[in-house]
């Protein structure tokens, strides 16, 4: 499924905006994160480290902002009726996965991020966090550490690296 998202996405954009542009902003949307964002350098033929360094940083922007103000954006989601379900669906995927963190702490909230599977990933792993009131400083390193290992996998199945 990212796959096809992923090449519809370069398909449509590959001639109107730079290629480093392309990977990054897929990199930045939920779902797609590294994986998508690796797939498309190389469909884009970037330059592995250059795709590996821009993916990364797209990925990681997003992260602080939904540790910090994921629950006052959901306050205000929820205020109308429309929103508050998809806060809820949010809410209750999250639930689904936070067994492992709880279980495992830190370690879970690492190798949840870092196993570059559909449903797993920074955004997810910072929602989690904020939604389980991990502290911000303990858990930024632990996830950018995830979204880097989840970025090493990615390129040992994209570029065929390491």
């Amino acid at each position: 499924m990212v796959q096809e998202i992923v090449t519809a996405v370069v398909d449509f954009l590959k001639n109107e905006i730079p290629p480093e542009l392309i990977a990054f902003v897929i990199s930045l949307f939920p779902v797609l994160e590294i994986r998508g964002g690796m797939i498309a350098s190389l469909l884009l033929e970037i330059d592995f480290l250059k795709a590996f360094l821009i993916c990364y940083i797209g990925n990681m922007i997003p992260i602080p902002f939904i540790l910090l103000f994921i629950r006052k954006i959901f306050a205000f989601m929820r205020k109308n009726k429309h929103l508050e379900k998809i806060v809820e669906k949010l809410e209750a995927r999250s639930d689904k996965k936070k067994g492992t963190m709880q279980k495992y702490k830190e370690w879970g909230l690492l190798i949840f991020v870092a196993i570059p599977l559909p449903g797993t990933g920074g955004w997810t792993g910072a929602l989690i966090a904020a939604l389980m009131d991990l502290r911000f400083k303990k858990c930024l390193p632990i996830i950018a550490l995830g979204v880097f290992i989840a970025g090493l996998i990615m390129s040992l199945v994209t570029y065929g690296i390491f």
